[in-house]
């Protein structure tokens, strides 16, 4: 197929020009001594009715692409000389690059004939304005319909995005809507004024297998009606695998490889793209390390016991809640973890997975049920009797990994302080001998010595997450307790941290409570897991059983709606759907 043409998305359509035509995007940030060019030489073009995915890891320039088609290039950042945007959308054509940013030209194809949804929805609505208020201020903005007419034009389109109840769904602030509504309320704002391009920036990393399935399925109907070019931004290979028609890969603010879908999951050419492909495929299989552990395993004693465990939110009032009912978080669990072995716990968001994982820390008093921790000493504790005292001496024992690794280190703290923390307050270790362990456990997670002298904010995201998981295993615990510890990473550097930490238990014969939206990562690191739905935990087993033959409803739903990476496998379209109550 000849460089800058493509079929339409109709068979039979006549050939075409692209939409939008990027040629040269260069995107710089002066910095104190140089200049990062975040985005350099990137060319790709875009075609009514077609899918082109963006990936790359974090830092790769995929957002800052986006921002300069929209011409929202946060400042000092600046779009250099010679980028080309050739944008035919209106009949005629037209340099997106030679506008001015804050211009009337600028301004009337931002949001009218380019759209954006951007990753965090929270973020990007107005907490302070209903929804429709802001759905019709979008529309008034690019058209000029009088407020009744935008009210029915918002309702049509909540509608059309399928938010329940869209009429009383019009006049509610974003925090009542749930993640995936929001998600969708930022799609009927996009579409507002029938955009030409729809930029999706991450749109479904936020949100669960189930949700994002849904909001998938949403935007492939929703291109289809309206014949939009899409520019789909995301890290996620498996979505990738399933929606696109082509791919462009970065890395370090480059274009390092383009094409149709299946010639890039297939055949890349790229050590770049390979490495991609290699880490996502990877996650596909157990561990090697997790391999022949279930006889091993089964004569192993019992870590931890948790019976009937119940935790119930009692409904919040104040100026802006309406009201409400109580919200079983979890409702009667139980479940057994032994020495050495890994059990996730897998379902979709607001099952209680994370609520359970705190409890059992007792960041969140149960309100009912038994945990039972087998001590080093061989006694067992029930630490919902402890009191605070009693617990602090339990935590020696179990210590938890937190899905946010900046949000969980103390930014005026530097590493070495960070990690030695816990051996510090606990009277273990000080001065010298504290420098020593901090050191030896640094270079355990990879980490030079030298970096316990610096600040948090130095660092990667996955160089954080070693460093909180020295600081987790810094008093050397039977049990740690990981709440989507791998999610806010890369693909390539999930792997890593997955692999450091089935090190890590090797080592030191630790357990882990995996918590995970992401059955792949799962499926890679877990001896066992268990489906919560609604509280409860409705399968649990070994996880190569219950991926190939899952026996509850909900897990043959959740498992149907996780994306493969392989194009030739795409069936999200076909998924399971649960209807249980």
């Amino acid at each position: 197929m000849p460089e800058g043409v493509a079929t339409g998305s109709a068979p039979g359509a006549l050939l075409r020009l692209p939409v939008l035509e990027v040629r040269n995007l260069t995107v710089s940030f002066p910095l104190r001594h140089a200049v990062l060019r975040a985005v350099d030489g990137v060319d790709f073009d875009l075609h009514a009715g077609r899918t082109l995915c963006l990936v790359g890891e974090s830092g790769s320039g995929k957002s800052a692409t986006a921002r300069a088609i929209l011409r929202i290039i946060p400042r000092p950042g600046r779009l250099e000389p010679g980028s080309s945007m050739i944008y035919r959308g209106g009949g005629g054509e037209l340099d997106i690059a030679s506008l001015d940013p804050a211009g009337r030209q600028a301004r009337a194809i931002r949001g009218g004939e380019i759209a954006m949804i951007f990753q965090e929805p929270m973020t990007s609505l107005s907490p302070m304005h209903t929804i429709g208020f802001q759905i019709v201020e979008a529309i008034r903005l690019h058209t000029p319909m009088d407020r009744r007419a935008a009210r029915r034009r918002a309702i049509e389109l909540l509608n059309r995005v399928e938010v329940p109840g869209a009429e009383a769904a019009f006049d509610k602030y974003p925090f009542e809507y749930s993640g995936g509504m929001r998600q969708r309320a930022m799609i009927a704002m996009a579409l507002a004024c029938n955009p030409k391009v729809l930029i999706a920036d991450e749109p479904t990393t936020a949100l669960d297998v189930t949700t994002q399935a849904e909001i998938l399925d949403l935007l492939r109907e929703l291109q289809r009606d309206f014949g939009m070019a899409v520019l789909f931004i995301t890290h996620d290979m498996g979505v990738v695998a399933e929606i696109a028609d082509e791919v462009a890969v970065m890395h370090r603010g480059k274009l390092v490889e383009r094409g149709p879908v299946e010639e890039i999951f297939l055949r890349p050419q790229a050590p770049y793209s390979r490495m991609l492909i290699r880490s996502v495929q990877q996650l596909e299989q157990p561990a090697p390390q997790r391999r022949d552990r279930e006889r091993t395993l089964a004569d192993a004693p019992v870590l931890l016991r948790v019976e009937g465990l119940s935790k119930v939110f009692a409904p919040r009032k104040g100026m802006f809640r309406r009201g409400g009912s109580a919200v079983q978080a979890v409702a009667g669990v139980a479940l057994d973890l032994r020495e050495g072995e890994t059990l996730g716990i897998v379902g979709e968001s607001g099952s209680g997975k994370t609520t359970l994982g705190r409890c059992i820390m007792r960041i969140l008093e149960p309100d009912g049920g038994s945990i039972r921790l087998r001590r080093r000493d061989g006694t067992v504790s029930e630490l919902t009797a402890l009191d605070r005292a009693g617990m602090r001496q339990a935590w020696r024992d179990m210590r938890m990994i937190f899905q946010d690794p900046y949000g969980s280190l103390n930014p005026r703290m530097t590493v070495g302080e960070v990690v030695g923390e816990p051996l510090l307050v606990n009277g273990l270790l000080s001065g010298e001998a504290l420098r020593r362990r901090v050191a030896e456990l640094l270079e355990m997670v990879g980490m030079p010595a030298g970096a316990a002298e610096r600040y948090p904010h130095a660092f990667s995201g996955g160089q954080r997450q070693r460093i909180s998981i020295a600081r987790a295993v810094a008093l050397e615990p039977r049990l740690i307790v990981a709440d989507e510890a791998t999610s806010a990473l890369d693909v390539s550097i999930r792997a890593q941290v997955l692999d450091l930490l089935l090190e890590m238990q090797e080592r030191l014969r630790l357990s882990f409570l995996f918590v995970s939206h992401d059955i792949g990562v799962v499926r890679y690191f877990c001896d066992r897991m268990a489906v919560m739905y609604r509280g409860r935990i409705v399968e649990t087993g070994p996880t190569e059983r219950i991926c190939a033959a899952p026996e509850h409803d909900y897990t043959r739903a959740l498992l149907s709606a996780v994306p493969r990476p392989d194009p030739r496998q795409r069936g999200l379209g076909q998924r399971s759907r649960y209807r249980g109550g």
